[in-house]
Order: C-alpha cells, then structure tokens, then sequence
C-alpha cells in the first residue's frame, strides 16, 4: 500500500514538475512592430517608411482659419514643401525620409491623382520660390529677364 502513495505522490509532483516548466517556457513571442501608418492626424514629422507608408495623400487643408503647411524631404534636402489655405493633396515617395505636416486636417492614404499647379497658384509660386531661395541662399539672383 505505502509503494502504491509513494508512486503516486511521485506521479503528482511529477506531473507538477512539468506542468511549471510547460508554462515557463510558453514565453509568448515578442510582437511584431506596427506597420507604418496611412492616416496622419496630427502635427509633426513622420518617418516615411516607419511611421508612414509612401504614397498619394490628401487633407481637406488648413484647421481653422490658418493656413497648412506639409513639406517633404530626403535627408536635409527640401524635395517639396507648400503653405496653403486649400486642400491638398501630396505625393510621398519611397526615397521620402520623412513628412511633416503643421495646421493641417488629418491627411489619409487616397488613389487620388497629384494636381499640377496652375499658373494662377500663388501660394504654389511661393512654395517653389522658397525651394530656389533653400538651393542659392545668399548668391546672385538670376536676372529679371533672361534672354531679351
């Protein structure tokens, strides 16, 4: 009789033994890390790539009364960049580094096609004068007229 508790005791902390090391070593695997974002809803600058997908994006413009400004960069490079009270849409590509967005409604992920600016888009000549002015700060000016 005592062989038979003794065996079965031994069963018990058997069966103890290794349902404690079953879950000790269930260890649930690390998660994988959040795929980048189509929606900015907030101010900042964004990883392309990391923190949001490339692609074609658009904003219903500015919050509020103020103007929207996003800008667009590949290292420290200005690639595009625009300040306006419309909405907008923007191409944000692969070789992006990164977005930034200031004022703007949420911008979402769209199949929408990118406009080409107008010649009557002040604020578009203003973004691309701001673009000549990053790449020549401080040199000659180019004349006023060229050729005539």
């Amino acid at each position: 009789m005592r062989s038979t508790r003794t065996v079965a005791a031994a069963a018990i902390v058997l069966a103890g033994c290794a349902a404690s090391t079953g879950l000790a070593s269930a260890d649930p695997a690390p998660a994988p890390p959040p795929a980048p974002k189509t929606t900015i809803d907030a101010d900042g600058t964004y990883a392309v790539g990391k923190d949001i997908q490339p692609g074609t994006y658009s904003s219903a413009g500015p919050v509020g009364d103020g103007a929207c400004y996003w800008k667009r960069t590949n290292g420290t490079n200005i690639v595009d960049n625009a300040l306006s009270k419309k909405a907008q849409i923007v191409q944000v590509d692969a070789s992006d580094t990164s977005f930034t967005t200031n004022d703007c409604q949420a911008w979402q992920l769209t199949d929408e096609p990118v406009p080409q600016a107008g010649p009557g888009d002040l604020m578009g000549a203003l973004g691309q004068l701001g673009q000549i002015i990053a790449r020549n700060p401080g040199g000659t000016p180019p004349p006023a007229n060229p050729g005539g």
